[in-house]
């Protein structure tokens, strides 16, 4: 089973999916899977998605691995507001999902809203 861990201490992730911003946010989910169980990893996060992707507010998602032998997966989640994703991860459906990685697993699920930056990046 996946542990939930906090990126940010001082705003757990509870306190992000309360947020009540209306505005699309994207969940950045880092996560490291055990010695020797990263595919076993990889399956039970793509059944997760293909949960997520069917909830209303879904927009996009894509996971990331790291180089080199990396245990390291990162998935990035676009969602229309925290409400939505909220609403998703309080499903009965989505904790029974939990159950599916491999013991040791840990995540550090983080919402993000984009910042714009003057000659770099829009919001």
């Amino acid at each position: 089973m996946i542990t939930l861990a906090e990126r940010d201490a001082s705003t757990p992730y509870g306190k992000q999916l309360q947020s009540a911003g209306d505005g699309p946010v994207t969940l950045i989910n880092t996560f490291v899977a055990p010695e020797g169980k990263t595919e076993e990893a990889l399956a039970a996060w793509q059944e997760d998605a293909a949960y997520v992707k069917s909830r209303p507010g879904f927009i996009s998602a894509q996971l990331h691995q790291g180089i080199a032998g990396s245990r390291v997966l990162a998935n990035i989640a676009v969602w229309e507001s925290a409400a939505h994703l909220r609403a998703a991860f309080s499903a009965p459906e989505f904790g029974a999902g939990l159950e599916r990685y491999p013991d040791g697993t840990v995540a550090y699920p983080h919402l993000m809203e984009k910042v714009a930056v003057p000659g770099i990046c829009v919001a």
